[in-house]
């Protein structure tokens, strides 16, 4: 028998509540960009195969299941925070405002939230942080989809502002090809100026 991805719903479920949302964030580690966070509450016929944690799926996997959580989701909530507020409070407390703002930003909102990680979150709902939780819940696993790819998505935007850091292959991360361009041309505005890799070129 495999692990059961519905195990931390069912448990929800038994308890009475009946929309529970999961939590995840794409994009702390980055040198650029925002961070941003997703929650999604799945409906219990949800059946989608594939769901996973999406560092474990290719590009064009994950773009599919993004279109498809999108289709069948009860509701999804976005949150982003900008990295001029990821400087001024920390990597950290900025992944966790982003989640606050995506639980904020569902519709209906939920009754219990299951989240990637070790750390709750300022809400007065009830929920559970779950290490690892990406790899253990439907639902923790389909808001990293969405964060993933909506992140992408931006990042693939900003791209066009500026096309000499390469941000639409590397997505912000560290890479040699992204630590070379800021050595070259300096820090653009959406680079997080408290990060190692970007303050000596301030």
């Amino acid at each position: 028998m495999g692990l059961d991805l519905w195990s931390f719903e069912k448990k929800a479920l038994q308890k009475g509540f009946s929309k529970i949302a999961g939590i995840d964030e794409a994009g702390r580690g980055p040198l650029a960009g925002p961070v941003v966070s997703a929650a999604v509450i799945l409906p219990v016929s949800f059946q989608v195969p594939g769901v996973i944690d999406s560092k474990k799926l290719t590009p064009k996997k994950r773009y599919y299941l993004y279109e498809k959580i999108y289709d069948k989701a009860v509701s999804i909530g976005i949150g982003i925070i900008d990295p001029f507020e990821i400087d001024r409070i920390n990597i950290l407390q900025a992944a966790l405002a982003a989640m606050v703002s995506a639980v904020e930003n569902l519709a209906p909102q939920p009754e219990f939230l299951l989240i990637d990680g070790t750390f709750s979150i300022l809400s007065p709902l009830p929920q559970k942080a779950i290490p690892k939780g990406d790899t253990l819940s439907i639902s923790i696993a389909a808001a990293s989809i969405i964060a993933k790819v909506t992140r992408d998505n931006l990042m693939e935007r900003y791209h066009q502002d500026y096309p000499q850091f390469g941000f639409s292959k590397h997505k912000g991360y560290p890479t040699t090809s992204h630590k070379e361009a800021i050595r070259q041309f300096g820090c653009c505005p959406i680079h997080r100026k408290s990060f190692k890799g970007v303050k000596e070129y301030l």
